[in-house]
């Protein structure tokens, strides 16, 4: 869509002010010391037979220092007389198919090389009937005719549901393991059954019914790095996942305002959150499962681009009113199709208006607003709802930022600078 008219070229912003959150931030640690002074905890309980054939499924998320966990895990096993290879436990990801998964993993560091394990892949499942309330449970085939499961992931709140657990082993368990077949029965279901309830429940029974040894949680700060390391056998791990979870929830970067008539997202994409733009931060969710969240309320939310990792899933673009068309050019639509349908959440992956510049975008984002006069105007603009330690907010919010602990606001004046075509120069990259 072209908005070349003189309404687009007199676009008038108003002033902005830099703004730096202060966010209690835990040190991070040495992750390889961390798996290994767990292990040397938890090992000694484990009944391994020699030259077990061991399957350390590992997720898809952008999870820090993820290659570095997988080795230490691997050499510990192999030091054991295990026989551990990598399997995929990432749902549909990768286009839901075995070579694409591997892919997604290779991109994200983990391949044979990195961390001494092969990497295999399989979207089969085996079928292992029912939970007592009738959830269908599935698991992937390789880890089923594995000796024993390993889990491996990041603890962190859901985009969709909110619970004593959300995004981490226990839905590893149940979607990432469950494959692409999974992960759409039970996406399917939280059409007409709430979603937490349906993971939880599947998530239990499977522990009981298949060889899961022991998991492995991981907790990120504020700045994306690793601060704890927990390992658990498969009877604790929903404990353990819990506790993690209410540090990782007190960990998680927000915006500074609860109110903002316009959002100026950089980037977005799935190494940033499943959902690309993540609902924890901006209040919204789109799909018909979701959460409902009371705050922050963004009137309008603009998106510039897509991460180059997430390798053209535009998952969560739904969540925005505005893009540019570089954004759009860059859309894996098959991958990004496969996810949402998956999901059960096509609303996820509606391409909002487009425009070919900032600037024309920007023109038509105002336009959809409140009335409002320069000085009043709630505009905020950020790199990522990952990234939220720096961003830009115009003098209208100035007022509602001057009770907020560990805000610092610079007292200088900046304009929204824009280059010859038309598109913001942002000062995040």
């Amino acid at each position: 869509m072209s908005m070349s008219g003189e309404w687009a070229k007199s676009l008038i912003l108003p002033k902005m002010r830099l703004v730096r959150q202060r966010f209690q931030v835990p040190p991070a640690v040495d992750v390889a010391a961390e798996v290994d002074r767990e292990w040397g905890q938890l090992a000694g309980r484990l009944n391994l037979k020699a030259g077990g054939r061991l399957a350390v499924a590992v997720g898809s998320r952008g999870i820090a220092n993820l290659p570095q966990v997988v080795k230490a895990v691997v050499a510990n096993l192999r030091e054991a007389g295990q026989e551990p290879f990598v399997t995929p436990a990432m749902g549909s990801h990768g286009g839901a198919v075995a070579e694409g998964q591997v892919e997604v993993l290779a991109h994200r560091g983990v391949t044979e090389a990195a961390v001494g394990a092969p990497v295999r892949a399989t979207m089969e499942v085996v079928p292992l009937g029912r939970t007592e309330n009738g959830v269908p449970i599935f698991v992937d085939r390789l880890a089923h005719e594995a000796d024993g499961i390993v889990l491996i992931n990041r603890v962190k709140p859901h985009t969709n549901f909110i619970g004593p657990t959300e995004s981490g082993l226990m839905k590893m368990m149940a979607i990432g393991l469950g494959n692409q077949i999974g992960a759409e029965h039970y996406h399917r279901l939280a059409l007409v059954e709430d979603l937490y309830t349906i993971i939880m429940s599947a998530a239990r029974e499977l522990l009981k019914r298949c060889r899961v040894l022991f998991g492995v949680g991981l907790v990120e700060n504020q700045e994306d790095q690793t601060v704890a390391v927990k390992m658990a056998l498969a009877d604790e791990i929903e404990t353990m996942e819990t506790e993690l979870m209410k540090r990782a929830r007190a960990l998680i970067p927000t915006l500074p305002l609860d109110e903002m008539d316009l959002l100026i997202v950089d980037e977005m994409g799935k190494d940033i959150s499943g959902e690309g733009i993540d609902p924890n931060v901006v209040g919204r969710d789109v799909c018909a499962y979701g959460a409902q969240r009371e705050w922050p309320k963004i009137a309008r939310i603009f998106v510039r681009d897509l991460t180059e990792n997430t390798q053209g899933s535009a998952v969560g673009i739904g969540q925005a009113d505005f893009t540019l068309q570089r954004l759009v050019d860059k859309i894996d639509f098959q991958a990004t199709a496969i996810n949402c349908l998956t999901a059960c959440c096509p609303e996820a992956g509606r391409v909002p208006l487009t425009f070919p510049h900032d600037r024309e975008a920007l023109a038509a984002a105002l336009m959809s607003l409140r009335p409002y006069a320069l000085q009043d105007l709630r505009l905020v603009h950020i790199k990522n709802t990952l990234e939220l330690k720096t961003l830009l907010v115009s003098v209208g919010c100035l007022f509602d930022l001057t009770a907020r602990p560990g805000v610092e606001v610079e007292p200088e004046d900046r304009e929204l600078i824009f280059d010859g075509r038309g598109d913001l120069i942002s000062p995040f990259q």
